[in-house]
């Protein structure tokens, strides 16, 4: 068993848990776009320090960053993309519900693309697990009413695009290691989110106010952990992690980070916590727990899933 990788992915949880607290400090001093790419803009400076200071090397060439760039189109590029405006057509719980199928999605794509079997105990968990969070989301907005087709196509298609670089990053960490693919889809992060966002205030004429967020020190601090925690030491464990362990694994960890967002919101902003948040936890860990335990019967058939 890993454990330094199932570590690796519970460190990744709990930061990623903690990031929509952040989100919130943020966006009340920028847009989505302009924290995208201040987020990413502080992720590639964090990663340039050790780099610099000759702390850590890469051995990364040109032809290895175009062999990389599709990860990076998958996360961040796709999955921020479709989830921001995706966000625009729909509720928040509607696209939790969603997202809450990354992991089954990961299963199907690993299954086909990379020939990884689960047996159907582990499908079974999955799906359990998908539905917790599924379950919270639904109690939360009290029924969901009806979901406008373009943001639920968007937040499909950004759960997909997550689904999609845990297949890929699986694959490339047998090429390249987990600080290289780090790398590199950090630096494209920055590149295309601070494009897009100097080229919407050039079309405004609002080019000045691209550093306005900077004078809020919420914002500061905001932007430091969403850059330096939940963006460069977020995609460092899981390419570590996905180095290791099967990608529906290491995805079903999300499903985690939804219970710390729960408790750190309990916690620290005083929200209620409510009877179903407690069952959906319960039933979330129970589906975690339940697929990501090792098979006690090695000769157990396993099925490919798809």
């Amino acid at each position: 068993m890993h454990k330094s990788a199932y570590l690796a992915a519970l460190l990744y949880a709990f930061i990623i848990g903690f990031s929509f607290l952040f989100v919130k400090l943020a966006l009340a001093a920028a847009g989505p776009l302009d924290l995208l790419a201040h987020r990413f803009t502080v992720a590639f400076c964090a990663a340039l320090i050790p780099l610099l200071c000759g702390w850590v090397k890469i051995g990364i060439r040109a032809k290895d960053v175009l062999l990389i760039l599709p990860l990076a189109l998958f996360y961040p590029m796709m999955f921020f993309g479709f989830q921001a405006f995706g966000l625009v057509y729909t509720s928040s719980s509607e696209a939790g519900i969603i997202q809450a199928s990354i992991p089954i999605l990961t299963m199907l794509l690993a299954s086909y693309f990379l020939k990884e079997r689960f047996s159907r105990r582990q499908f079974f968990f999955t799906v359990l697990s998908a539905a917790g969070v599924a379950f919270i989301f639904l109690m939360k907005s009290a029924g969901v009413s009806s979901t406008n087709v373009k943001g639920a196509v968007l937040i499909l298609l950004s759960a997909l695009s997550s689904a999609g670089y845990s297949v890929l990053a699986r694959k490339m960490t047998k090429r390249f290691s987990s600080l290289e693919l780090t790398y590199v889809i950090t630096a494209a992060g920055f590149v295309f989110f601070n494009g897009i966002a100097v080229f919407g205030h050039m079309a405004d004429g609002t080019l000045t106010d691209f550093f306005v967020p900077f004078r809020h020190p919420a914002f500061l601090l905001a932007i430091l952990y969403l850059g330096v925690l939940s963006s460069f030491a977020t995609s460092f464990l899981s390419n570590y992690a996905l180095s290791k362990i099967e990608a529906a694994k290491i995805s079903l960890f999300n499903h985690l980070a939804t219970l710390v967002t729960i408790l750190a919101g309990v916690v620290l902003l005083r929200e209620t916590l409510a009877w179903y948040h407690i069952v959906g936890s319960i039933v979330i860990i129970a589906g975690i727990i339940g697929a990501t335990r090792k098979e006690n019967r090695p000769q157990l058939k396993k099925r490919k899933i798809g």
